[in-house]
């Protein structure tokens, strides 16, 4: 009867206590541009982008805001739910108001958007404040930094002496988070690397700059593994579709 009552309570912990730390999985899938069709190898065509939402919806993933993936890699909130899938997109662009908007409204999920604040109401290609804050309406975006104007921080290295990057980073990293908490009310606190560039010291400057979590574009999930200043996120193309897109969200794409 003992070893019976036993067996009972290990399956009972098996199916019902948290997964170990060590064992989180999260594809975060990253977005650019959205259209009817394929403007350049950012754009992924709308109906494309459903069909991953409705792929997500009917095979039992959750998706979480990618702030709860972040309290939980800093131990600040409960287990993440079975299969969870984290969506951003980058930059800004308008088709996140044309194109990406209604179908979040649609599906109802949390959104994390990474904007550089040089282009917003200035660049043609990219929103205005207004339009930003009626997506923070919804209470279905977050919105956070991708640097003030998207630099490449390898060439800048290369074209200025070290007291001038370190001043040049210095800016990018406080003015983008500047001009962002005042738009749009406060709460930023993470970062998207430009082109996916990063280095110890570039995490370590973001840090003192006063944020918690930054993203690279490295094609894996993201793990208990990964520095938090250089979490793993999908860069998706319009051809990461079908097998490719289960593929991505199964854990089984190559990096």
């Amino acid at each position: 009867m003992r070893k019976l009552a036993a067996l009972w309570i290990s399956v009972f912990l098996l199916c019902w206590l948290p997964a170990a730390e060590g064992s989180i999985n999260v594809p975060i899938l990253l977005y650019h541009r959205f259209g009817p069709s394929v403007a350049d190898s950012m754009t992924v065509t709308t109906p494309v982008f459903e069909s991953h939402l409705r792929y997500l919806k009917d095979n039992g993933y959750t998706i979480i805001p990618l702030r709860r993936l972040v309290d939980y890699r800093l131990g600040r909130g409960g287990a993440l739910p079975p299969r969870p899938v984290v969506i951003v997109a980058d930059d800004g662009h308008k088709s996140v108001y044309t194109e990406m908007l209604p179908l979040i409204k649609k599906y109802r999920i949390p959104v994390t958007l990474f904007l550089y604040p040089s282009a917003i109401s200035n660049a043609s290609y990219a929103m205005t404040w207004e339009e930003i804050r009626e997506l923070k309406k919804t209470g279905l975006f977050d919105l956070q930094s991708h640097t003030y104007w998207h630099p490449n921080f390898k060439k800048e290295k290369k074209k200025l002496n070290a007291d001038e990057y370190e001043k040049f980073v210095g800016m990018q990293l406080r003015k983008s988070k500047e001009k962002l908490d005042k738009e749009l009310g406060g709460g930023i606190d993470m970062l998207a690397w430009p082109f996916g560039i990063y280095d110890d010291h570039l995490a370590a400057k973001a840090k003192e700059a006063g944020y918690i979590a930054a993203f690279t574009i490295e094609r894996y999930p993201a793990s208990a593994a990964d520095n938090i200043m250089m979490l793993p996120r999908y860069l998706l193309a319009n051809s990461d579709k079908g097998k490719a897109f289960e593929a991505i969200v199964n854990g089984k794409s190559s990096r």
